[in-house]
């Protein structure tokens, strides 16, 4: 997922102030940089390193150029001699931060930067030295530099003419002198104010990371919908660069973007205020989660979860409860019945829960859950009961609403008039809407249908602590730009032509194309699995009159596919010999010319171009799907928006991914989904749809399964699309035992669920 990171504090325990300061780690994309050899004993020394969590070979130099990383990055270092033989060798580091130290580094070679600086530069000296040797066999040189403990927030919004929004983020610096700066495309994009940057400091009562806020204002006039990106990187004042707003003449910046949907409609809609403590009855499609949903470190809380209010449901006794994923709402199976639900949630309060501090309110109480580590569950959902008064008993959805006379759009239910509450059955093709926690209101298609996925859950927020991968299947995939993110998890994905409930939000990834891939479980299955969790209470959506949706997409990026390389284009010519013969027999007054291009719907395990045999012109019915192996790829004008593989051809593919899903799953552990959608390379097509880990070496893949063809999207391995959040850097203090539940309603008694696990 794009722009998220996973907590990681470690405490000064030496300092009160620092004390306080409990960081959220950045883990850097990307690695750079080398290292300084000094006289070995016996015999020289490479080192190498890598960056954790990123896809990239390990960097070996033999300059001294530093090595440039940024706060809480954590460095893989190893040591060899020249014949490539690992060394045994004690690692140490020296220098960095006056307060908050050089890092740390584990006995294999772990190094963490330091989680904060006071400083805008800190120089670290990394030490090699082998066993019972005091002397250096090998040094590395490493610059640390702040980095973004709350990127660019929002990370996306829709703006009218002359509208404004302030946008933010904060760096994990105290003290010293860098900022964030922020920067627009050339252009008539609107405008920025100067930026003010609050700074903390280590002998004040209440010291606090570097914070940053600039306004923006859209053009006076927008002629037609446009995306425009805002840039915002890590600076100190010897910044040079101001052109690409890359910072620091000594280490590369970290650089943080959010998205602006320019549009003449003149709607606004902004994330933040999904973000917000909202007043009593409060809506849905905001921030929320369990009150105990923290991780702590030696007695501190060190980090916390939290995702989206998706919905309002109701029993036959009227009685309401709020819906939202088992991962969200009853921590991945670890809850208890009876656990308070507070709105926001901790990832928007601080990580201050609720009996410790202000900020959060109870809304809810933990009522069911069916547990995912059953393999009959079908969904990632549970329900809490709403304590009357605090949800909006209408079921009200922020942004599902007409616009207002302002530009921002109002609050309004999802449509239950259509199916009487029970929800909508998925279509290949239709255009849905979701309202969650980070990314607001946004619009994607439903790519995949039928899809079994695996998706991995954690027993802890900083994601360290696997729990178990869980398969599901009959999912729906809903793809778009900018369409989710971490947080938006429980959000409710509705029809946007008349608001009726598809599917409930879980998990996702972002593809090789920068689209995100969003999982969402059939709205049926949420109220059937839900409804046997509670005993086999018939349940329905909360909603009203159905109604359209405003649908505002953020800009895909263009489909670019790199260029065929020889050994392709050799092994195609009879294949392309036989279309040649094909097009000629067709109809020789159509003018079909086939010509070899890369294949939209294959790339190579490496990445590479794969073959298809395209036709320019619009071409019969009667085309064959393949000639010799290679998949056909129609000109894009010849294929309407509206083209769809037929009812009977969908059935047909979905009969052979039945049949084959088991062999394929086998076939590799990059293989992490199969799904029936469309071609790329022919719309009116159905095609297997096989999801792959591009970080993870994949097998190579045939064009066609049992005559259907196959659709490869490489992507993030998915995992629970929940939100990380840091303490108030002056809120973090011992915890204090909690009763399971603060609400009026604690003490019934809990419904037992088989299988859940306290």
């Amino acid at each position: 997922m794009r722009g998220v990171s996973n907590v990681n504090v470690r405490l000064a325990s030496s300092n009160p102030y620092l004390m306080a300061l409990l960081p959220a780690t950045l883990l850097v994309a990307g690695c750079g940089g080398s290292f300084s050899l000094a006289p070995g004993v016996g015999k020289s020394l490479l080192l190498a390193h890598e960056v954790v969590g990123a896809a990239s070979a390990p960097v070996v130099s033999a300059t001294a150029q530093p090595v440039a990383v940024q706060t809480s990055s954590t460095l893989q270092w190893t040591a060899t001699f020249p014949d490539g033989i690992s060394a045994e060798v004690r690692w140490s580091v020296t220098g960095g931060d006056p307060g908050s130290g050089a890092g740390s580094i584990t006995a294999g070679g772990m190094y963490t930067a330091p989680a904060w600086l006071t400083q805008d530069i800190a120089r670290v000296t990394l030490h090699a030295r082998f066993p019972g040797s005091d002397a250096d066999a090998a040094t590395a040189l490493l610059t640390i530099t702040p980095g973004f403990i709350r990127p660019l927030s929002p990370e996306n919004l829709a703006l009218g003419a002359g509208a404004t929004a302030t946008f933010s983020a904060s760096i994990a610096e105290v003290g010293g002198s860098a900022s964030v700066r922020f920067a627009l495309p050339a252009g008539d994009f609107g405008s920025l104010s100067t930026p003010i940057c609050t700074r903390g400091s280590l002998s004040s009562d209440n010291p606090s990371y570097t914070a940053c806020s600039v306004t923006y204002t859209a053009p006076a006039g927008i002629a037609a919908t446009e995306s425009v990106v805002l840039r915002a990187a890590v600076s100190s004042p010897t910044s040079t660069d101001t052109a690409t707003v890359l910072a620091s003449s000594e280490a590369a910046a970290a650089v943080s973007t959010a998205q602006l949907l320019l549009n003449p409609q003149g709607v606004s809609s902004n994330p933040a205020t999904h973000q917000q403590a909202l007043a009593f009855p409060v809506t849905l499609g905001s921030s929320a989660g369990s009150n105990t949903d923290y991780d702590s470190a030696h007695g501190q809380l060190a980090d916390c979860c939290g995702g989206t209010l998706g919905a309002l449901v109701a029993d036959a006794s009227g009685n309401q409860y709020v819906l939202s994923n088992n991962h969200i709402l009853a921590r991945s199976d670890q809850a208890i019945p009876g656990e308070t639900i507070i709105q926001p949630g901790l990832i928007d309060n601080g990580c201050t829960p609720y009996g410790e501090g202000p900020g959060a309110t109870p809304i809810a109480s933990l009522v069911a859950y069916p547990p995912l580590e059953a393999p009959a569950t079908r969904v990632d959902a549970a329900l809490a009961r709403a304590i009357p008064g605090t949800v909006d008993s209408t079921g009200a959805i922020l942004d599902m609403g007409p616009r207002q006379p302002d530009g921002m759009l109002a609050a309004a239910p999802p449509g239950v008039s259509s199916t009487a509450g029970r929800g909508e059955s998925p279509r290949l093709g239709l255009t849905v809407a979701k309202s969650g926690r980070t990314t607001g209101l946004t619009c994607g298609a439903i790519t995949a249908l039928d899809t079994e996925i695996l998706v991995d859950y954690y027993r802890d927020c900083a994601e360290t602590k696997h729990a178990f991968r869980k398969r599901f299947t009959g999912q729906i995939v809903a793809s778009g730009a900018s369409f989710a993110d971490a947080g938006d998890s429980g959000a409710l994905l509705v029809d946007s032509t008349n608001a009726e409930p598809v599917g409930l939000f879980f998990a996702g990834g972002e593809d090789d194309h920068g689209i995100e891939q969003a999982i969402a479980n059939p709205a049926g299955d949420v109220l059937g699995d839900l409804s046997r969790a509670l005993g086999s209470v018939p349940l329905r959506f909360v909603g009203a009159a159905d109604h359209p949706v405003a649908c505002l997409r953020y800009p895909e990026n263009e489909f670019r596919s790199s260029a065929l390389p020889v050994s392709a284009r050799a092994s195609a010519d009879r294949a392309l010999e036989l279309a040649r013969q094909w097009a000629s027999a067709a109809d020789p007054r159509q003018g079909l010319v086939p010509r070899l291009v890369p294949s939209a719907d294959q790339t190579a395990p490496d990445g590479s171009a794969l073959s298809a045999i395209h036709f320019d012109a619009p071409v019969p019915a009667s085309l064959p799907r393949f000639f010799g192996g290679l998949p056909t790829q129609v000109d894009a004008s010849s294929a309407t928006a509206a083209a769809m593989p037929d009812a009977a051809a969908l059935a047909r593919a979905m009969r052979v991914r039945d049949r084959r899903s088991a062999a394929l799953f086998a076939m590799s552990s990059a293989i992490f989904g199969l799904g029936v959608g469309q071609s790329a390379n022919n719309p009116t097509d159905p095609a297997l749809i096989v999801f792959v880990d591009r970080n993870q070496a994949a097998p190579a893949l045939p064009a066609s399964i049992d005559g259907e063809r196959v659709r490869i999207i490489r992507m993030d391995r998915p995992h629970v699309t929940r939100g990380h959040g840091q303490p108030a850097v002056h809120g973090c203090r011992p915890l204090i035992a909690q009763p399971a539940s603060v609400l009026p309603f604690a003490k019934e008694r809990p419904l037992t669920l088989p299988g859940s696990q306290p």
